[in-house]
């Protein structure tokens, strides 16, 4: 999204290797659910379902807009997305959409909900096969400069927030995950996260499954800056979260964090 980040959304075929092929104990691995330690499999796919909600799919997708063509980008994308949202038969939902306001700049990040894999296969043909669809989405190509997309599904333990209208801002965190940590990532955000959320709660959290792999994401909202930097110092003021921030960070290779603003047309906003 946003130099950088833009290039790691790309596809890439990593994987995640076996804790046999690590040459460690499954026991020196495992951190995750009791169900997790039961399965004592570390391949992406397990990984997915021990961790993950399962029941929705979640569509990002990132457009480098051209600077001086914004404004035209965003009439064109609130023609293509709230179309499609509007569309009962098509059976997906607009999560939201942002533009970048920290960051990379001319950069616009819009979050689709579909049904499952299978979902996302039914309303992607129906999108193609449509010509009012197609056409809209054409009109959107001239003012972008590249574009990427990737797959994400909700972590189990926080489900995505409904639409609401709140105002403020938006911050999106992202976390290129060392292979075969995310077990252990998820469990150790997830006991943190509850010292967090005494003063602000994120309104999603994710992992990657299609697209640039080993990815986590949370959504958070704040009425503005000032309200992020007084909030986020709380929060270190209670136990569990600098150990929390410690044992994550020695888990990732990377981390990126964007603030965002929503377009009118947002159901999160």
């Amino acid at each position: 999204m946003f130099t950088s980040a833009v290039r790691r959304f790309a596809t890439s075929p990593s994987s995640l290797s076996s804790a046999g092929k690590r040459g460690i104990s499954v026991q020196s691995l495992l951190h995750g659910s009791p169900e997790a330690k039961k399965e004592g499999d570390l391949e992406s796919a397990q990984h997915s379902k021990l961790v993950g909600r399962g029941k929705y799919v979640h569509g990002f997708e990132i457009h480098r807009v051209k600077p001086d063509q914004v404004e035209e980008y965003k009439e064109a994308a609130k023609r293509f997305y709230t179309g499609i949202k509007d569309d009962a038969d098509l059976k997906v939902k607009l999560t939201g959409s942002w533009e970048t306001i920290v960051g990379q700049q001319d950069t616009f990040l819009h979050i689709l909900e579909y049904e499952n894999y299978a979902g996302y296969d039914k309303t992607t043909k129906l999108i193609r096969k449509s010509k009012e669809y197609s056409d809209a989405h054409k009109a959107l190509l001239p003012f972008i400069n590249s574009r990427s997309s990737q797959l994400n599904q909700e972590f189990a333990f926080f489900p995505t927030a409904p639409p609401h209208t709140e105002g403020g801002l938006f911050e999106l965190r992202s976390y290129q995950l060392k292979p075969g940590t995310l077990l252990e990532w998820e469990t150790t955000w997830r006991r943190g996260i509850e010292a967090r959320r005494q003063f602000v709660a994120p309104v999603g959290a994710w992992f990657s499954q299609v697209g640039r792999l080993h990815q986590t994401h949370h959504l958070w909202q704040y009425p503005d800056l000032q309200a992020r930097k007084e909030l986020r110092q709380k929060a270190w003021q209670i136990d569990g979260w600098a150990e929390t921030v410690s044992k994550t960070s020695k888990m990732a290779d990377s981390m990126d964090s964007f603030i965002l603003s929503p377009l009118d047309f947002s159901p999160l906003k």
